[in-house]
């Protein structure tokens, strides 16, 4: 029975650059690094193809990826009086490491998806922020009764962002297939990334605050049909994560606004890779994303179509260019909704073209890519590769509290009919 499930784990080892003298020294954080909290993110691939002794393989191609990833094996440390300024110090002290097995088949267990389980398949760090001396990645791998296996990587966000993360797996994978070494060149200096200015950073930065609310983990998808029906009353004209996005904004909007003040503003957030605005190198696994704003009233997006959202969705601002633009931030009273209640805004991210699902330890890709929520800050809902045999588009969600989750559910179930 699935509530018999143990995940049995070995004592932690540390992983080290299987080469000596791999680069020491300091590299300085960029300002995309700067606007985020040393808060950890953790995600899941979940593979149901078996390779040979997998926790043993997959810590062989840790060890050889971090010759060429030397950072990931470093720590953080403070470069000045305020945390926004820490860096990163190559000194090759490791990554952590789980070996586990699970006494289920993996089927079962991502059957049930029983909360209490999926935890177990990540290393957690002990507080609720990254602490200096934390690694800036801790991994586990966990066998199941199958031979199907579970990659559970958590990671400081400063270190990088799902890109970045997903970049340095797909090297893992390829060294843990045999390659000689990983296909792209990895690169971390930030050095060649335009700045964005102190103020725009500390701005950004304020609002990256632990959330202390309770928030309901929930499991949801959004259907193809309804992405089909809105795609073809939009004339083809939108992508999958506009109608997904648009979905799940009316939803969440529904269910949390009580109607009495639809005036309230409701926003809507969405991470965008910046590596090709900015002209970053190819290789570069930093962070290099800023954040889109949609904003209307509760009442205007309780009310709408999902098609009128979706075309709202598109003609999106810039967060960065309005905070870089005085005129423009003054204009659209930016400082005013961004000191709205936070529970008025939902974020909505895709990890659906980062590279997640191109990992490949030996026997093809992921048969799906899960978010693991460590703590948060903000609402978030993140669309994942699609599971197999879903119809539709999976979303991992932790954008409403538990008062509200039966009427966010209630609201996606009817989205369709």
């Amino acid at each position: 029975m699935m509530s018999d499930a143990v995940v049995t784990k070995s004592p932690a080892v540390v992983v080290g650059p299987s080469e000596p003298g791999t680069p020491t020294g300091i590299i300085s954080l960029s300002s995309f690094d700067k606007v985020h909290i040393p808060i950890p993110m953790a995600l899941l691939l979940i593979f149901d193809e078996p390779i040979d002794d997998p926790a043993e393989t997959i810590k062989k191609a840790l060890s050889r990826a971090l010759v060429p990833y030397h950072p990931m094996a470093g720590r953080l440390v403070a470069g000045a009086d305020d945390d926004a300024y820490l860096s990163i110090a190559c000194t090759g002290e490791g990554v952590p490491f789980v070996a586990a097995s699970a006494s289920c088949a993996l089927e079962e267990a991502m059957t049930a998806l029983s909360p209490g389980l999926l935890r177990e398949l990540t290393v957690r760090y002990p507080g609720e922020l990254c602490r200096l001396s934390d690694a800036l990645v801790l991994m586990q791998v966990t066998e199941f009764t199958c031979g199907g296996f579970v990659v559970g990587v958590t990671w400081n966000h400063v270190m990088a962002d799902g890109a970045g993360i997903a970049q340095f797996l797909q090297a893992v994978g390829e060294l843990a297939r045999g390659m000689g070494a990983p296909s792209v060149v990895p690169v971390r200096s930030g050095a060649t990334i335009p700045p964005i200015p102190t103020p725009v950073v500390a701005a950004l930065r304020s609002q990256m605050q632990v959330l202390t609310e309770e928030l309901a983990s929930l499991d949801v998808t959004i259907p193809s049909s309804l992405i089909s029906r809105v795609k073809a009353e939009c004339g083809g004209d939108c992508m999958t994560f506009e109608v997904v996005a648009a979905a799940l904004w009316r939803s969440r909007t529904r269910a949390i606004f009580s109607g009495d003040d639809p005036d309230d503003p409701a926003m809507l957030f969405f991470p965008k890779n910046m590596r090709e605005k900015v002209g970053a190198d190819r290789g570069y696994y930093g962070n290099c994303f800023g954040s889109q704003l949609v904003v209307a009233t509760s009442g205007a997006v309780a009310g709408a179509e999902i098609k009128d959202l979706v075309k709202l969705i598109k003609g999106h601002a810039d967060i960065l260019d309005l905070l870089m633009d005085a005129g423009a931030a003054s204009g659209n009273d930016l400082g005013r909704l961004m000191s709205s209640p936070r529970y008025h805004a939902i974020a909505v991210s895709s990890w659906q073209k980062l590279g997640l699902e191109a990992a490949d330890f030996g026997r093809g890709k992921p048969a799906r890519v899960m978010w693991q929520p460590e703590k948060a800050v903000g609402f978030f809902c993140v669309v994942c590769p699609p599971c197999m045999g879903k119809d539709g588009v999976n979303v991992m969600s932790r954008c409403v509290t538990p008062e509200h989750a039966e009427a966010f559910l209630r609201e996606l179930a009817a989205l369709d009919m």
